[in-house]
């Protein structure tokens, strides 16, 4: 025998909702469901399809393998299974979350508000909830939210007057930390990994992405990247990429020869683990050593950050130095020019002066 309690009161102010609740939980087991799903499903406690929660995880995680933009097991294994594992945990308990809203709540505490694991969290149970509302039939009070961001958070460093994720460097601080770093083979590889995203303005992921190819208008070996990235208007193209060389205490431009060594296959990289582990990889590294503490304590002086992304950020600056046009940069950066000017203030605004300084002067 089974049984489940109702959550009414038992007078006959309650007969009506109680004689309709228990019509409804009969119809639902007439359909085949168990007396305890049926009286969830009645109370809208439970997706109102014979899919169960972990039956609709298999059937996303089949989603994202194989089709759309479908993407690697490795990414599934690091951004999605660990949420949303705890999602199904959490519903699958007698008293779990019993809509969206909860459920993103009990599965994000656990990470700092504004932290970018926890951005990622939410994306990926939001995905996941999606699914479930639209190719299972689960009802839509488990739809998350359409702005997530009252569950992310924003985190007490994104909230300081002036804060970014990261601020460009000089070439000079950027020739400093190379002389800095160990003169040995593998401090050699990881001065190369470091000249190359400052010179290309690369992301770190993108190291694992380059090739030297012939660009066709010039006939000439260029640098090509690969790699394409999500972005909120789809996927970003693989590109060309158009170096940057730094300026040394003299005014000189460095030859560091990238390309020829490239081809030459005289150029070998650290290791980088895969996908989004380069970042962490060369933040591992370069913490360990003297020149960048310092350097990151310079900036730190000056109320900047120093991150892996600077080496990218200075490129963009060296960019604008030079003159070269935020469209053209922002292209071989490989985003938007609206995601350029909105990232790099100097590439619109110390931009736009200068002109319109030049057209007067013309």
């Amino acid at each position: 025998m089974e049984s489940v309690v109702l959550p009414f009161e038992w007078s006959k102010l309650q007969v009506g909702a109680i004689v309709a609740r228990v019509r409804n939980i009969y119809v639902l087991t007439l359909e085949g469901h168990e007396l305890q799903e049926a009286a969830a499903i009645a109370a809208g406690k439970a997706p109102s399809s014979r899919c169960s929660w972990v039956e609709a995880l298999a059937s996303f995680q089949e989603q994202k393998l194989q089709h759309g933009s479908a993407i690697r097991p490795a990414t599934w294994a690091k951004t999605y299974e660990p949420v949303l594992s705890m999602a199904v945990q959490l519903l699958e308990q007698p008293k779990g979350p019993t809509n969206a809203v909860d459920l993103l709540d009990a599965c994000l505490r656990d990470w700092k508000p504004g932290s970018r694991t926890r951005q990622i969290r939410a994306q990926s149970l939001s995905q996941f909830l999606r699914h479930c509302v639209s190719r299972e039939q689960f009802p839509d009070h488990w739809l998350p939210p359409a702005e997530l961001k009252p569950q992310i958070g924003v985190s007490t460093a994104a909230e300081a007057p002036g804060s970014r994720k990261g601020d460009p460097f000089s070439d000079l601080e950027i020739l400093s930390l190379l002389d800095a770093l160990p003169q040995t083979e593998v401090g050699g590889r990881w001065a190369d990994a470091i000249r190359l995203l400052a010179e290309l303005g690369l992301r770190p992921i993108e190291l694992q992405h380059l090739a030297v190819r012939h660009e066709p208008s010039s006939g000439k070996p260029l640098w090509w990247c690969s790699y394409r990235k999500r972005s909120g208007g789809g996927m970003t193209e693989p590109r060309w990429i158009h170096p940057l060389p730094l300026t040394d205490w003299d005014g000189r431009r460095q030859d560091w020869n990238l390309v020829g060594r490239w081809q030459a296959g005289e150029l070998e990289l650290p290791p980088l683990g895969n996908g989004p582990g380069a970042s962490d990889a060369i933040t591992t590294y370069l913490g360990r050593q003297k020149g960048w503490k310092t350097l990151r304590d310079r900036l730190s002086a000056r109320g900047e950050r120093a991150v892996p992304y600077s080496f990218r950020h200075s490129y963009s600056l060296r960019g604008h130095q030079l003159g070269i046009d935020a469209g053209s940069v922002a292209l071989s950066m490989g985003h938007s020019y609206e995601v350029h000017c909105r990232s790099y203030p100097w590439a619109s605004e110390s931009g736009a002066a200068t002109a319109f300084a030049r057209a007067l002067a013309g």
